[in-house]
């Protein structure tokens, strides 16, 4: 049992839910990038490591064009050398294409998290040594109006048999893993990874999410994690000079 086999059981399980208003369209980028996602997959995602850093769900500019979590374009083909073709949602919305490789737009999460890890790790193999990046949830929900909608603002109805499922994608993958500490990245990614993990002998911890929106982490926001890991036990080589 692999992470592939875990996405495969994934898919299989959301294509029963279904979400009402005020949710528009669904994205699933694990269906129509599932050749980008399913190379992550395959070069970072194969044995053990210490430190498993979990997100919310897809952002329009990043893992909605690239199938990699926090995928901002350049840092997945540029640094961890990923690109693949990439279909499209069932329903796009036209506020909200998918063109891939091709996007121009950029994702400043993604920015920032992949440029952190590449100044203190180098290579994408240095830091995926220590370090793999999950999404909690792997739908991307907007609203009729072309807004994001995340995973917290949905009805209680919608969101329990969603949070099942993501739930158990994520005990299974930490379960194959092995990590010593499991970090959301934002307070909602953390909340959930504790319930799900509850009873497994780990560290669950929280970091600031690198988002624009978060005006802490538009006030030096490397900085601030850096003070946050190591507050959790989790040291860091120092950033290349």
């Amino acid at each position: 049992m692999g992470l592939e086999s875990i996405t495969d059981d994934l898919l299989l399980d959301l294509e029963r839910l279904r979400f009402g208003a005020p949710v528009s369209q669904v994205y699933n980028p694990l269906a129509y990038a599932r050749a980008p996602y399913r190379e992550y997959l395959r070069r970072f995602g194969r044995q053990p490591r210490p430190v498993v850093l979990v997100g919310m769900n897809p952002g329009p500019w990043g893992m909605a064009q690239t199938g990699v979590p926090f995928g901002e374009i350049s840092a997945v083909r540029d640094w961890m050398g990923i690109e693949a073709p990439v279909g499209a949602p069932a329903r796009p919305h036209p506020k909200r294409p998918v063109t891939g490789f091709a996007c121009t737009r950029r994702e400043v999460s993604g920015q920032r998290l992949w440029g952190w890890a590449r100044k203190h790790f180098g290579t994408a193999e240095n830091f995926f040594e220590r370090f793999f990046v999950a999404n909690y949830c792997p739908l991307m929900f907007i609203q009729e109006s072309g807004a994001n909608l995340t995973p917290d603002k949905l009805k209680a109805s919608e969101a329990r048999p969603l949070f099942t499922l993501c739930d158990r994608t994520l005990r299974r993958t930490v379960e194959i893993l092995k990590p010593e500490h499991v970090v959301g990245i934002g307070r909602f990614a953390a909340e959930r990874t504790r319930s799900a993990l509850e009873g497994l002998d780990l560290l669950v911890g929280v970091i600031t999410h690198p988002s624009p929106a978060n005006p802490r982490a538009n006030r030096g926001w490397e900085a601030l994690v850096a003070r946050e890991f190591s507050g959790l036990g989790v040291s860091l080589p120092p950033p290349a000079s």
